[in-house]
């Protein structure tokens, strides 16, 4: 089916957004997964290509696109490749910028935005803890005033750039006996004494990933440094995850996709018997199952990308594409890898890859069972 959310501006900048895969990333793609980090040469060459600020004022050396179908193109191209390479860069373009833009005194702001749209500043956002998972209100890191300074006590974990970025995002407890009432968001930059990050976490999946635990002991930061109000934190990322939602959603598409255009031409050409592998009727069923899912998957995604970008995509719809979306991707992922086979076990084969990688995506931007918690809710249970 033919997809409608895109104009012809949106698919003549996917053909920049491709050639710089093939002619930056591809080249290095088994690096960076040895090394398990995004190479600064990698950031840097996006943001000469400009796609590191397409939201972002031009005053501040942004594009200003004012369109998130951009940031959409972006995460479907890196995600074909690999689920991971939308990670890296969404939590910098779709996450962390949002925060930035909206909430960031202008001093920050001058500060950070200009690096942040070149990738010589590379951003991470610390929310998740070591006890708390989705429970954004049980956070146990502290910030105490002390006169015009903040001094921030606790760690974090699971963080997608963690190990490498110049500024962190960092949700801390400013009134702790008001619980997800008195939480204050903090800009904490690499460097800042008493900050310091773990060993890049040993994950199932994504190693392109840089994802580390940080560590924070009395950490100070100026005033200028809050971002958004104070103990408003809860309330800004509870306002901005549905974009986080519908950035995984987009990738889980685009993810699947890739693997599945990968499978069908695999089962087209491998034989056995003396016949393509895809002629056996219950190999095709398969593949007929698995194309159908991901364009249904593909069309509720699309309407949620209409209506974020229109101003009316509600928390319960983003909710609803995120856990839809990662559960169809891991379905359609394991039907690929019984396609392919004793060979889609193995690590060398992109199928094998994408399985593990794709674990994840039910369990972070709040876990799928959170995700249908909201919307039971919403349906007045």
């Amino acid at each position: 089916m033919r997809r409608t959310v895109f104009e012809a501006d949106h698919e003549l900048f996917r053909e920049s957004v491709r050639e710089f895969v093939e002619r930056t990333l591809l080249p290095v793609d088994e690096d960076i997964r040895n090394e398990r980090m995004l190479r600064r040469e990698v950031w840097l060459e996006a943001g000469r290509q400009g796609f590191l600020g397409m939201q972002v004022p031009e005053e501040y050396g942004g594009q200003d696109a004012g369109d998130f179908r951009f940031n959409a193109v972006i995460g479907e191209e890196l995600a074909r490749v690999a689920v991971a390479y939308n990670s890296i860069v969404s939590i910098h373009i779709d996450i962390c910028a949002p925060y930035l833009l909206e909430l960031a005194t202008d001093e920050a702001k001058k500060k950070w935005l200009p690096g942040f749209c070149t990738g010589e500043l590379i951003t991470a956002i610390g929310m998740t803890e070591p006890s708390g998972g989705s429970d954004l209100a049980a956070l146990k890191t502290t910030a105490v005033r002390d006169g015009d300074q903040w001094v921030i006590n606790g760690s974090k974990t699971f963080i997608t750039n963690g190990g490498h970025a110049d500024l962190i995002i960092v949700a801390a407890k400013t009134d702790p006996e008001r619980g997800a009432k008195g939480i204050t968001l903090f800009g904490v930059e690499a460097g800042t004494p008493g900050f310091s990050r773990g060993t890049k976490l040993d994950k199932v999946g994504q190693p392109e990933a840089d994802t580390s635990e940080l560590f924070f002991e009395n950490v100070r930061v100026p005033d200028s440094h809050v971002i958004g109000e104070l103990n408003r934190g809860f309330i800004h990322m509870m306002e901005r995850l549905s974009q986080e939602r519908l950035s995984c959603a987009v990738a889980n598409v685009a993810h699947a996709r890739g693997v599945l255009d990968e499978t069908i031409a695999y089962v087209r050409e491998r034989k056995a018997f003396g016949q393509p592998i895809g002629t056996f009727q219950h190999n095709k069923f398969l593949v007929a199952e698995l194309i159908t899912k991901l364009d249904v998957a593909q069309a509720f995604v699309d309407q949620c990308l209409a209506a974020h970008v229109a101003g009316e995509l509600s928390a319960v719809d983003a909710s609803k594409a995120k856990w839809w979306s990662s559960d169809v991707q891991n379905q359609i992922i394991d039907g690929c890898v019984q396609l392919f086979g004793g060979y889609g076990y193995m690590r060398e084969y992109r199928v094998a890859r994408a399985w593990m990688d794709a674990r994840v995506t039910r369990i972070w931007a709040g876990s799928n069972e959170i995700m249908k918690e909201i919307i039971g809710r919403d349906a007045g249970l």
